[in-house]
């Protein structure tokens, strides 16, 4: 159904009808991109509601978005024509994954293109916090010149654990090593500890030995509210909470009394559980107004350099799935990444992981007479993808029958 950059001829759906919706104000580096494959562009720099989305969605091919706007099933039931959804983020718990792969849409996030700048963040206010900046800065904006070394820390030394050791964590641990931090991580799956990092066996190991804390979960059903009254607890009294991740992971106001109570001595909270969907003047918190607690707007990644990465990075993904059918990185459908091989059609089924459709569709090839130059499947529980390289002269038959087949999906040729 889609061209392939390396396909001379014989495509099944011109390049520049393939429609691209972007919202958000995602990078313009994305704009060229696509535009630089023949694409229509069409770009917002807000989200959409949900019945906006729904009516916009009809006749879109490729939607790129980012954390605000919400892709739910009432909106994937009108997307007729969508094949992928681009998140121009680390998360996509805005993005209704299962529906999304019921109906053998791809999807892709970037977990790559904001790490430096999420992990910077989190070792500045490491610092910030130890030696109580923002309070001497805010009054310094007052009038007020108090210079005083009490409760005021270098960082060296000091425990960091670190509560999800994914991209962000791993550098967030490099980072503070180069500072002279012992570094402690816990994560659910199994990792490698980087440089002289130690790993954790439980939450609970990392909670009472870190005098800083930094949160990097994805939001799931199993980190929703993961750091409550009792897990502050067992923190470390005078211990500090950063929370870059997402704001479903702590509840707020067990953070606010703790800090109250002084047995946490600060905090630096970027995410919250309740977010505009833009900028405002009047937004509140129950944070506001503690001392030494740093609030920022959901800006870890908020910087030139992150977002031009991760403009570069989703559009790679989705340029990829639509000339070539890889899935490579695609955070809902098994991964497949067959190289091109040449004077054939490429045939993408999707299709339910049941038993024997792989030897249906054999049984299709075979009695086409077709030859098969190349195929490659993968499934997950859910699930298979196949992408298959047959003869270009009964390369609709193949299609035909295995799109008929009830295991099937969505079944395209791509070139």
């Amino acid at each position: 159904m889609m061209v392939a950059t390396m396909a001379p001829s014989l495509t099944s759906f011109p390049k520049d009808q393939i429609k691209v919706l972007l919202l958000e104000n995602i990078h313009q580096l994305a704009h060229e991109m696509f535009r630089g494959e023949g694409y229509q562009v069409e770009a917002l720099s807000t989200a959409l509601g949900e019945e906006a989305l729904a009516e916009r969605i009809k006749d879109v091919h490729i939607l790129g978005i980012r954390s605000k706007t919400q892709v739910t099933e009432a909106v994937l039931s009108k997307a007729n024509r969508l094949l992928t959804i681009g998140a121009f983020c680390i998360g996509t718990n805005q993005i209704d994954l299962k529906s999304a792969k019921a109906r053998g849409i791809a999807c892709f996030n970037a977990p790559f293109g904001n790490t430096r700048s999420v992990a910077e963040m989190v070792l500045a206010e490491i610092v910030m916090l130890a030696r109580r900046f923002g309070q001497r800065s805010n009054e310094m904006h007052q009038g007020i010149w108090r210079k005083v070394s009490a409760d005021c820390h270098e960082v060296r030394g000091k425990t960091l654990g670190i509560v999800g050791y994914g991209n962000i964590g791993t550098q967030v641990g490099a980072l503070a090593e180069h500072f002279g931090m012992r570094v402690i991580f816990y994560d659910v799956v199994s990792k490698l500890p980087h440089g002289n990092t130690r790993g954790c066996n439980t939450l609970g190991e990392v909670l009472k030995n870190s005098d800083f804390l930094t949160l990097h979960v994805p939001a799931t059903p199993t980190t929703k509210w993961m750091i409550g009254a009792k897990e502050i607890e067992q923190m470390k009294k005078g211990s500090h909470l950063i929370n870059a991740s997402r704001g479903t992971v702590v509840v707020i106001p067990a953070l606010v009394e703790a800090l109250k109570s002084g047995h946490l001595a600060g905090a630096a909270i970027d995410v919250f559980p309740e977010e505009p969907e833009s900028n405002i003047n009047d937004y509140q918190s129950p944070l506001q107004g503690l001392e030494n607690v740093i609030l920022t707007p959901h800006i870890g990644g908020a910087t030139e350099e992150a977002q031009a990465n991760i403009g570069e990075e989703v559009p790679t993904s989705l340029i990829r799935y639509i000339n070539s059918g890889s899935t490579l990185r695609s955070v809902n459908l098994p991964e497949v990444n067959l190289s091109p091989t040449g004077e054939t059609h490429r045939i993408l089924n999707i299709h339910k992981n049941v038993p024997g459709v792989l030897s249906e569709i054999n049984r299709i090839v075979a009695g086409l007479g077709a030859n098969i130059q190349a195929q490659a499947l993968a499934t997950d529980a859910d699930v298979g993808y196949l992408v298959l390289d047959t003869d270009r002269a009964v390369s609709n038959e193949v299609k035909s029958a295995i799109e008929a087949l009830k295991t099937s999906i969505r079944t395209r040729i791509l070139y």
